[in-house]
């Protein structure tokens, strides 16, 4: 039995959690969950947004599932999220993308993951208030001149870092079967760090001949993905590009909501909701839950505990294609959380 800490997140986050812990404990996966809180509910309940007992849990766990978190926009503490992923250095965000049948989208046979670089870039929040001193020095030095009004943030990118998402990703397209890796950033403009982040991942992909690597930059990365879709396998990116594009292809099939997430370092990993708390629906019994659940596949596999993971997939499979017992954002006709949980239980 694995000890896992739970955290059920804001919103319908409790919701969504109990849905993924009543499927879980259906297929019988040995898994024991320790739970702890973060976020507007932790703030309430501990009077902390991120409590130490959480951070505890997680230290000593080494795995974590969590449901969405409310992060205050433009003001407050910057991400709680960000802050996990810093202080347990969960360097690799992977999202796997895959279409599915019985969720509406505009294209078919979507099957890209995205390995997003999470402890630097623009999100290492290091940033500079307008008309402070450091705001003015570093005016001053790009323009020639003192400008009051700027507020400045320092883009920061290492070959450390770089190398090590970049062997990441060759290693899970070879582990998983496939067959490119695509890089992306804007090395036209940011020549010195997006350039260091292209010049990273070359010297890594000269270490699996076996696998093609491509580069594109993210703008036309962009159109591509609408267009062709089909044409691409595994992205790696930096963080904020990352960020981006993961809601992009997302969209590609279906939206977050059925999107799953992982966050992994050296000897920890969180899996997680993509998606928001949904507030305006929370208590209602309307979330889907299936972001979550196909997290916590992903932790199952993780885990080895594939045999698993691979019959919940069968039964999510299930359930969407017939249509019926889904939830009202995937048909204006559907069912509850709970009855649509009962549904792939019943499938299970």
């Amino acid at each position: 039995m694995r000890l896992v800490t739970l955290i059920p997140g804001d919103g319908i986050g409790p919701e969504i959690t109990e849905s993924v812990k009543e499927i879980l404990s259906s297929a019988r996966a040995p898994i024991e969950f320790e739970e702890a809180q973060a976020g507007e509910t932790a703030l309430k309940t501990e009077g902390d947004l991120l409590p130490l007992k959480t951070l505890q849990s997680l230290e000593k766990n080494k795995i974590g599932l969590k449901g969405p978190i409310t992060t205050p926009i433009g003001k407050g503490f910057r991400s709680i999220n960000v802050s996990l992923r810093q202080k347990f250095n969960l360097y690799a965000c992977v999202r796997p993308y895959k279409s599915m049948l019985g969720i509406n989208s505009r294209y078919e046979n979507v099957d890209i993951v995205v390995v997003r670089e999470n402890t630097e870039d623009l999100y290492k929040g290091v940033e500079f208030e307008a008309n402070s001193e450091e705001a003015r020095v570093i005016s001053k030095l790009s323009n020639g001149s003192v400008s009051l009004d700027s507020a400045i943030s320092i883009k920061a990118i290492t070959a450390r870092a770089s190398e090590k998402i970049g062997r990441y990703a060759f290693e899970y397209a070879k582990k998983h079967g496939r067959k490119k890796v695509t890089a992306s950033a804007k090395a036209n403009i940011m020549k010195f760090t997006d350039g260091l982040f292209y010049d990273s991942l070359r010297k890594v992909a000269k270490e699996y001949p076996e696998i093609e690597y491509h580069e594109v930059l993210v703008d036309a990365l962009c159109m591509k993905l609408v267009q062709n879709p089909e044409h691409f396998d595994v992205l790696v990116m930096s963080n904020l590009y990352g960020d981006l594009l993961s809601d992009l292809v997302a969209g590609l099939v279906g939206g977050l909501g059925v999107a799953p997430g992982a966050n992994i370092g050296d000897n920890m990993a969180i899996f997680e909701a993509t998606h928001g708390s949904a507030p305006d629906i929370a208590g209602k019994d309307l979330a889907n839950p299936l972001g979550l659940l196909l997290s916590a596949n992903m932790m199952l596999e993780y885990l080895g505990e594939k045999q698993i993971a691979s019959n919940i997939t069968k039964a999510i499979e299930t359930v969407l294609a017939d249509g019926k017992f889904v939830t009202k954002d995937l048909n204006p006709e559907g069912v509850t959380t709970s009855q649509m949980t009962k549904a792939i239980i019943k499938a299970l």
